[in-house]
């Protein structure tokens, strides 16, 4: 809950703030929890309200940090996870995470193609957790992100059919200290795209970046300031 980044190889910061890490996380696991996981948490858990046993969500834009944290979460909740992706690697990877389902939306009628994978007793998604801010349609759509549009149309059509659009951000301490207890109790892990080490390795550091603009990374990219045998944090 640092405001200020943690980037560094030393960072202060009020110990109100802090969490103790998962014991079953590695450093750079835990590194990559934070912000990932707690977006993710308050767009699933908190905005959308349907992360439960039998529900059908909908996460589209599989392989980033924070809708991987979704799928995780939803499906440790028991809901329906289906995914969308202009790669079949990245759904094939999806459902080995616990993904009921995914289509590529870069397939001609990718959506009936997911309607036909949703379970024969509930043909509907509950909700949709968005990070792209393009033109969606489900029953609560909650958008975290708008790496495609800053704008997101939205007619009167999906009014007269009661969808429920809401944002959502970061998220409060509590979802915080909320997120980190169920990461521990379900034993889950963030996905670790890719690491590299040292503040002074500035290509290796140039090339997560090329990671993130070709959208090549499957979870976090991380850059690991100090090997975790060398460090420690005092109180």
């Amino acid at each position: 809950m640092n405001p200020l980044g943690t980037l560094g190889e030393t960072v202060t910061i009020e110990a109100s703030e802090l969490e103790e890490a998962p014991k079953h996380l590695s450093s750079v696991e835990a590194a990559a929890l934070p912000l990932t996981g707690l977006t993710a948490w308050r767009a699933v858990m908190t905005k959308s309200q349907q992360a439960k046993p039998g529900r059908n969500i909908l996460i589209t834009g599989i392989g980033g940090g924070v809708a991987l944290m979704a799928l995780l979460f939803a499906s440790a909740a028991g809901a329906n996870v289906f995914v969308t992706s202009g790669s079949e690697e990245k759904l094939k990877k999806a459902k080995a995470m616990g993904a009921a389902g995914g289509v590529n939306y870069k397939e001609e009628g990718w959506e009936k193609k997911l309607v036909a994978q949703l379970p024969a007793d509930r043909k509907k998604l509950d909700a949709i957790i968005d990070g792209a801010g393009g033109e969606i349609a489900g029953g609560v759509i909650v958008v975290y992100g708008m790496t495609i549009s800053p704008k997101m149309p939205f007619l009167m059509s999906a009014v007269l059919q009661n969808i429920d659009v809401r944002g959502s951000t970061m998220g409060s301490r509590k979802e915080f200290a909320d997120m980190v207890k169920f990461v521990d109790q379900k034993n889950l892990k963030p996905i670790i795209s890719r690491t590299v080490f040292g503040l002074d390795n500035i290509d290796g550091i140039n090339s997560l970046f090329e990671d993130m603009k070709s959208a090549s990374q499957f979870g976090k990219l991380v850059v690991e300031v100090a090997k975790e045998d060398q460090v420690s944090s005092k109180l």
